[in-house]
């Protein structure tokens, strides 16, 4: 049995793995969460509803670019392993509130490195994304790419990250890996994530905004399929990495984790708009800045190293989503 601490616990992501860590790897689960206002904070309490069920999850309400309180998390718990979901999220949002994504982002990201370097720590998994690709034109995006044009503050501090990891990794020898996401969805996702948007502005009558014309492509990956890739990441501790094809004595790696599949977001819409029954207003708009025209993974690498291969259809993954938001909000 492994003591797991998961950052951002009430977010999406975290609260899925969390739930599965629980359910099905008879782990001991610390979260974490600051329950700040990005979005309605009555969804991430009725998620953490749904883990405190479970006799072996803590809660704990923590903001992690709250030095003392994050060190403390970790001389009370000793943890096994780290998996750090907590950030300020969004692309858009980074535009005007740019502090946001220093207090978390970095500050918070280097309270838990300090704390890992400190605590023993036998692996820590964090959340990158794929916005570091920013201005890339070569897909699909690959971790050998030169990721040094990020388009938004977000995607700069996710960048950050991972060389604060790689550098804490080569200094104190903690394993560490770095997770690319790709455009997740599902059931309890992000109320500020297109297809939340769209699913409440369709079944309300409302327009939807549809940036660049519509011409974009993600590489939407069902939730589902994340929990399985960063569980099956947690237990594989990197033991070196290569820079250039050469091997280095660093415990560190960086993956893509998407479906491997970008999807047109007319077809996207498309697909929603049966899963809904109803047929959505367009409001086309141009691009947003910081906004890429597509995301796609190349997932070669996670492939190899622990049998990733996402499986959920995007209609079976949609279909999911509406049947959990219609029940959620009836």
């Amino acid at each position: 049995m492994a003591k797991i601490l998961v950052t951002g616990a009430a977010g999406f992501i975290g609260f899925h793995l969390s739930q599965y860590l629980l359910k099905n790897d008879n782990n001991i689960i610390i979260g974490i969460d600051n329950l700040n206002s990005y979005y309605e904070v009555s969804l991430k309490k009725a998620r953490l509803n749904q883990l405190k069920t479970e006799k072996n999850f803590t809660f704990c309400l923590v903001d992690i670019a709250n030095q003392k309180h994050i060190s403390q998390i970790f001389a009370e718990h000793k943890f096994d392993y780290v998996v750090h979901l907590a950030a300020q999220a969004g692309v858009r949002y980074s535009i005007e509130n740019p502090y946001t994504y220093v207090d978390s982002n970095l500050t918070g990201f280097i309270n838990i490195l300090e704390s890992c370097r400190h605590g023993d720590i036998k692996h820590l998994v964090y959340a990158s994304s794929s916005s570091v690709y920013g201005a890339n034109t070569k897909i699909p995006f690959s971790v050998s790419d030169n990721v040094d044009h990020p388009l938004s503050l977000y995607a700069a501090t996710k960048k950050a990250n991972e060389l604060m990891a790689y550098t804490y990794s080569h200094l104190y020898k903690i394993p560490t890996t770095g997770l690319r996401f790709f455009t997740v969805y599902g059931p309890w996702g992000r109320p500020d994530m297109a297809y939340f948007l769209f699913t409440k502005s369709i079944l309300s009558g409302q327009p939807i905004n549809v940036f660049n014309q519509g011409n974009m492509r993600r590489d939407f990956t069902y939730i589902e399929d994340i929990v399985e890739g960063v569980t099956k990441v947690i237990y594989k501790v990197p033991v070196n990495s290569k820079a250039n094809g050469i091997e280095l004595q660093v415990p560190y790696k960086i993956y893509n984790i998407g479906n491997n599949t970008p999807v047109d977001l007319k077809h996207f819409i498309e697909i929603l708009e049966k899963c809904l029954g109803r047929q959505a207003i367009k409001k086309y708009l141009p691009m947003q800045p910081g906004d890429v025209p597509i995301t796609y993974a190349n997932i070669d690498n996670l492939a190899k190293d622990i049998g990733f291969k996402p499986s959920t259809d995007l209609t079976i993954g949609l279909e999911k989503f509406v049947s959990w938001y219609r029940e959620y909000y009836k």
